[in-house]
């Protein structure tokens, strides 16, 4: 019997008893044992809280960044094994690629941009300094510092690898140790990648901890400082959001729900045109992948009227086409469910459904299907309805059957379309087929607010497009009202949602000393040696050099301008500049005065310094006048050590 284990306080932990059984999902065999009995939870938490927080917050964003591109490299060469396993879930090739790898990939987004986006530092800088005092001594700093607790990830049964990952990836890297609750019908390969992590050691000791089977107790014993992120069904999130302890604490939770998602059709979108045929392939595909389930799989196919027989024609044509059975026959492009319980579920759900549209394409009861049967596996053959008076007959924006299953509903005026997307509730992800950028755009404007994300396709990013239904690192996953009111992901804002956002008030150099960067009215210091010529670890944030006076002159503006070609007449018409309200005559090139001030600060010896990557936040504020002096003040803004590279960037920051 293959007994799936938890991992708590550092040791596997194998229960003895309160098993539930793991089904294969093509050919209903027993593939695991699961229960989470015996479990220590009050210690699981104590152990993460003292011992991974204690690890994970020793360390740098930039360490921390390497550690998450040091685990997927290691997972990669592991990958085999996962594919191996995840079939039994009943994934295809591809559905099991954007769950193994798709997940490994996260971890790579994050690291870099971790290494890209964050400091070398401990303590991330939320916004630009606020000027809060008439001297300037007296400032404001928003910083971002690690929880000092525990994140308990509740993910769902769809994506056991990815739903892990993607978690896990911004909460390591904001320096917070994870208790990760796979759902339990595809436990077994959450475990499997979850050995492997381990195994790789390169997690520091309490990062990490694994429950397969319920929760117990544990949710009762979080704190303020503690974050719950849960994946799964609006009505199992509600009831555990709703928990005593979590509302008296005002423990964060994060929840991330199935929605009923759409993809509407403009009206432009004729079967002439590649938004037409776009729309129909997408529908299609997000039917499919994953057998349809998948959060953010598109329930509602909203068309205008004239076209929904062409679009629902189109649309089961192609259906008609997908072969289902066992992912191991190369023929196969949709597998089964998760499991048999599922099965039952979605064909409930679409006997509800029908209560107000009609079937177009599918048999809700019985399935074709290549090497294996409908009895033992847990397979549902894609199912197309139609809802001719979706405002009259709302089942369709209330009733979601998660499977591959979506609902075909017409609209006679643009407006009616947004309106329609937003009978829903709140919705993870909504996508847009249209070629008129003015169609396209009434209908974001009716509809962002109840989106999380939006995906406009047309016959310019189709090629490159990610698709309706794929959530990407770089971009919020989560929605408004029945999507959950979370987010997920996002970059680095997903790296906040396990950090404290607090205000900071108080002296400049305070201020620079805990933030590990120069504030405005700071004190600076000085050194005998040009920072030039300062190696890497001699150089101190704050550290300033004052350079030498040089007076600008009219050959000077003159002979800039015969170099670059910059005959703007503020530089070479006296009369004309007098015109411009801003000047009183002639004035210096921005960009002379850059390459001046460069002229000022740069030590030419060789030295430490390698090459200047840059300027950010260039303005030009004051204008300069021929016979003006002009002395530049360099100061070391921020260091951040580029680790494995053997050098670091300092950003200085000058002015007059």
């Amino acid at each position: 019997m293959n007994t799936l284990q938890s991992y708590a306080k550092g040791q596997w932990h194998t229960a003895a008893d309160g098993f539930k059984t793991c089904h294969h999902a093509i050919t209903g065999e027993t593939v695991a044992h699961i229960s989470s009995a015996g479990l220590d939870f009050a210690g699981m938490l104590d152990y993460g809280r003292d011992v991974g927080q204690k690890h994970l917050q020793k360390m740098t964003f930039h360490e921390r960044s390497l550690m998450l591109k040091e685990l997927a490299l290691y997972l990669l060469s592991r990958k085999k094994e996962f594919y191996a396993l995840s079939r039994a879930t009943g994934a295809t090739k591809i559905d099991s690629w954007i769950d193994i790898e798709g997940g490994i990939g996260t971890l790579f987004v994050y690291s870099g941009k971790g290494r890209r986006e964050m400091p070398d530092h401990t303590v991330l800088i939320d916004g630009p300094p606020e000027h809060i005092s008439k001297n300037g001594t007296f400032l404001g700093q928003h910083i971002c510092t690690s929880l000092q607790g525990v994140a308990v990830h509740i993910n769902a049964f769809n994506f056991p690898c990815w739903g892990m990952l993607e978690k896990l990836a911004p909460t390591l890297l904001a320096g917070v140790p994870a208790i990760v609750k796979p759902a339990s019908d595809t436990a077994y390969l959450t475990e499997l990648m979850f050995k492997a992590m381990i195994e790789s050691g390169v997690l520091p000791p309490g990062s990490v901890q694994l429950i397969c089977g319920s929760t117990g107790n544990l949710l009762d014993q979080l704190t303020c400082q503690d974050v719950v992120a849960f994946t799964g069904s609006a009505s199992t999130g509600q009831y555990l959001k709703s928990k005593a302890n979590i509302t008296e604490n005002a423990v964060r939770f994060t929840m991330e729900a199935d929605s009923l998602n759409c993809s509407i059709l403009t009206p432009d979108a004729t079967p002439d045109t590649p938004e037409f045929d776009f729309f129909v392939k997408e529908v299609v595909k997000e039917m499919t992948v994953k057998s349809g389930q998948k959060c953010t799989a598109i329930r509602r196919a909203i068309v205008p009227a004239s076209l929904i027989d062409p679009v629902g024609e189109a649309i089961s044509a192609r259906l008609a086409k997908i072969t289902i059975g066992d992912p191991a026959n190369e023929q196969v492009r949709m597998g089964a469910l998760a499991s048999k319980a599922q099965q039952q579920e979605v064909r409930e759900r679409v006997a509800e459904l029908q209560q107000s549209s009609h079937l177009i394409f599918g048999n809700p009861e019985h399935t074709e299907v290549i090497d294996a049967n409908d009895q033992d596996g847990a397979f549902v053959s894609p199912i197309l309805l139609r809802n001719d008076s979706p405002f009259d007959h709302c089942l369709a924006h209330d009733v979601e059957a998660f499977g591959p299953v979506s609902t075909l509903m017409p609209y006679e005026r643009l407006e009616q379309a947004a309106e329609l997307a937003n009978m829903g509730q709140g919705s993870l992800v909504g996508s847009v087929f249209g070629h008129d950028d003015d169609n396209v755009a009434q209908v974001v404007m009716g509809a962002a607010a109840f989106h999380g994300r939006m995906v406009l396709i047309n016959r310019h990013s189709a090629k490159e497009s990610s698709g309706h239904g794929s959530p990407l690192p770089h971009l919020i996953h989560g929605g408004p009202g029945r999507a959950g009111g979370g987010e997920e992901m996002g970059g680095i804002r997903g790296v906040k949602h396990y950090m404290q956002r607090t205000a900071l008030q108080g002296d400049p150099t305070t201020l620079m000393r805990i933030t590990g960067k120069y504030m405005p009215g700071a004190q600076t210091t000085t050194t005998d040696k040009h920072p030039f010529q300062l190696h890497y670890e001699e150089l101190a944030v704050g550290q300033s050099l004052t350079t030498a006076v040089r007076t600008i002159t009219l050959e000077d503006i003159e002979r800039f301008a015969d170099l670059s070609g910059d005959h703007f007449y503020a530089h070479m018409d006296e009369e004309a500049a007098a015109r411009n309200p801003f000047f009183d005559g002639r004035v210096a090139h921005g960009y002379f005065l850059v390459s001046m001030a460069a002229g000022l600060f740069v030590a030419p010896e060789e030295g430490p310094v390698l090459a200047n990557y840059g300027l950010d936040d260039l303005r030009f504020t004051e204008p300069v006048y021929p016979g003006d002096d002009i002395t530049v003040k360099l100061t070391c803004k921020q260091k951040s050590y580029r680790r494995g590279k053997g050098y670091g960037q300092q950003g200085f920051r000058s002015g007059p």
